[in-house]
């Protein structure tokens, strides 16, 4: 349970924003008349808040749906009539459903010039129609507007539903943007009538989209992306208001470089990865981190040495104890021909990874964070010598 609830972490913000939006737009609150102007700024210094951070960050998806909500926006705001409402609710979701068919590729790089030549040529083709043909596509029952027309309607739920997609199972926050900046946009057309619902919308699509960048950037600098678990850099922040009760663990993959050596760097992520996901389970309180290289640190607040070694021991105990499976060189990567070979190649190998962990806590003779860190590392050492595989403090 508590898993899952930190997996759907990423849907908090935009969740807690559209629905912000949404019970202002119940509750029908107007903006004084000195503050009227932000129906229109509010929205522009959110998207092209939105557009900046994409582009700086390099996200190509999170850019093209940004750049489509600006020019959606501006498209509408400039001419108001059922021509461009109906073009732009076709237009935005369209790209954002084509930009989620195609793999990231980053928003500066020679990919991305693609896309910025089709959103002026969509930028053109509303001026066309918002000056010469105000009316095309009130006989097209399907085209028919206001609210959302039917083909806006489907196109919207395609990506939306192919931003989900893209989403699953990770959850990373800049998918998880790009589906809330849909939906949100998808409130924004249904709500076209009532300029103050419209822009509240909009502002909050370009809000969850920079919330969205910005938590991935600090993900990117706290977050080791091999294992998941937090970097060094959090563990340093986090250390800053430990307290005076706490015990650290430092882990160390046994003959780590043995397995790079033999059988290679792949199945050697493999390893980091079962021991960072062993060790995100432990137990007493503790918080793993990566620590660098094949060493991670286990940080127990309001703890002692005692709690701390018997969780230690378990996971210890449970890493040893599990047998992974690695493909063999000949296996195919499709699970049916390999079903179909098996017994005829080679069996896929098994291998055991064991850990030496050195503990410590601040007493008497050490009071110093500094000196609690590097006696773990003198405990670790000892581990290491005594036979590995074990935990000394």
């Amino acid at each position: 349970m508590i898993d899952s609830v930190r997996a759907l972490r990423p849907l908090w913000v935009p969740g807690g924003i559209l629905a912000v939006a949404a019970l202002l737009v119940w509750s029908e609150r107007t903006l004084p008349p000195s503050l009227s102007g932000l129906r229109s700024t509010g929205p522009y210094a959110a998207l092209i808040a939105a557009v900046a951070l994409a582009w700086w960050f390099n996200r190509g998806r999170a850019f093209v749906v940004a750049c489509s909500l600006l020019g959606g926006f501006t498209a509408w705001q400039s001419f108001h009539n059922k021509a461009v409402y109906t073009t732009v609710v076709v237009l935005v979701p369209l790209n954002a459903l084509l930009v989620m068919l195609y793999a990231e590729r980053g928003a500066r790089y020679r990919a991305a010039y693609g896309w910025l030549a089709l959103l002026a040529g969509e930028a053109l083709l509303v001026w066309w129609l918002g000056t010469s043909h105000p009316q095309w596509s009130s006989d097209n029952w399907s085209l028919r507007s206001p609210p959302t027309p039917l083909v806006g309607r489907l196109v919207c739920a395609a990506a939306f539903a192919a931003a989900v997609w893209r989403a699953w199972p990770d959850f990373k926050p800049i998918p998880v943007g790009n589906a809330g900046a849909i939906a949100t946009f998808f409130l924004a057309a249904e709500w076209a009538g009532s300029p103050g619902a419209y822009a509240l919308f909009m502002a909050a699509s370009g809000l969850v989209l920079i919330v969205a960048l910005l938590q991935e950037s600090h993900q990117l600098a706290f977050r080791d992306q091999l294992t998941g678990l937090p970097g060094r850099r959090a563990l340093d922040e986090r250390l800053r208001s430990v307290g005076d009760a706490y015990a650290i663990g430092m882990v160390d993959v046994d003959h780590f470089k043995q397995f790079n050596d033999t059988h290679g760097h792949d199945v050697g992520d493999q390893v980091l990865r079962l021991v960072g996901g062993r060790l995100a389970q432990v137990n007493g309180g503790g918080v793993a981190y990566r620590y660098g290289g094949e060493e991670f640190c286990v940080l127990f607040p309001n703890s002692d040495i005692e709690s701390a070694s018997r969780a230690l021991e378990g996971i210890r105990s449970s890493i040893e104890g599990y047998r992974m499976a690695v493909r063999g060189a000949d296996r195919p990567k499709q699970s049916a021909e390999g079903a179909k070979r098996r017994g005829a190649a080679s069996p896929d190998k098994s291998l055991s990874v064991t850990v030496s962990i050195g503990v410590a806590a601040p007493s008497a003779q050490r009071p110093a964070l500094r000196e609690v860190v590097t006696a773990a590392d003198e405990a670790l050492y000892r581990a290491k010598q005594g036979g590995r595989n074990r935990v000394s403090r």
